[in-house]
């Protein structure tokens, strides 16, 4: 590992990390050196993935909470600050699907969206970044999407938490920066992982994501992980508030 990508000896608090692409970033930042907390809802999914990395000799622990339960998100930044002594990168990627046409969609199901997908990554930011300040260094990586800047039909909740998302990533980074630290974004394109599964197995709109795109093909998870480990790196000490689009090409295509 060049010296510059090296996390050796901090500490990363991965959301939504049992499973696809927050699970890609947890290996990559454990593979670059950093202790990483998994968090997510399932504990035995989250258990075995951290013997996953044990087993690879890399340092792991889990923290099993819902990230819409905001007083349980605090409370797990203040365990991992008591426990590990400092958390030096925050990756706020947890998710969930609601592809409903606007007009049928349910408060509720809209409240749950902005809550999981917006709301957490506020406030488990507010948490971190207290004990960031301390220490005048840190890393808030929010994963956004580039529904945040485009749409389709039947996401509208999630485009406009992921536009949203952008516009928080931007403002923290304006009021976090003088603390030294820094604060931005990634908007994945097409990715196949378990939440776009459905998607994945639909043909047609298989091929049409493979068509749009100028790489002809969609996204893993490790195409994620690296962007997110060079944000998290001292390679990118100065940048700050960016959204970096990581989609092969999609948004940039006619």
């Amino acid at each position: 590992m060049t010296p510059m990508f090296s996390l050796e000896g901090r500490v990363a608090f991965v959301t939504g990390a049992s499973s696809g692409i927050g699970w890609g970033i947890a290996q990559g930042l454990a593979e670059a050196g950093a202790h990483v907390v998994l968090n997510a809802r399932n504990k035995e999914r989250l258990q075995l993935r951290r013997d996953e990395l044990a087993a690879a000799g890399f340092g792991a622990s889990i923290a099993d909470f819902d990230v819409a339960d905001h007083a349980a998100g605090e409370a797990a930044i203040e365990r991992v600050v008591a426990e590990r002594g400092r958390c030096d990168i925050l990756v706020n990627n947890a998710g969930m699907p609601l592809r409903q046409p606007a007009i049928e969609t349910k408060l509720a199901d809209w409240q749950r969206i902005l809550d999981v997908h917006l709301t957490a990554a506020f406030t488990l930011s507010q948490a971190a970044a207290r004990h960031m300040i301390g220490r005048r260094s840190g890393r808030i990586i929010n994963i956004g999407s580039i529904m945040g800047a485009i749409a389709r039909p039947s996401v509208s909740a999630y485009c406009a938490a992921k536009g949203a998302l952008a516009a928080l990533t931007r403002a923290l980074a304006v009021e976090l920066g003088p603390h030294g630290i820094t604060v931005n974004a990634i908007a994945p394109g097409f990715i196949e992982t378990e939440m776009t599964a459905s998607l994945v197995k639909d043909k047609a709109f298989y091929d049409y994501g493979c068509r749009r795109t100028p790489l002809g093909r969609w996204g893993i998870p490790a195409d994620i992980a690296g962007p997110v480990l060079f944000l998290a790196s001292g390679a990118a000490a100065y940048v700050n508030g960016a959204v970096l689009t990581v989609d092969g090409g999609m948004t940039i295509a006619l």
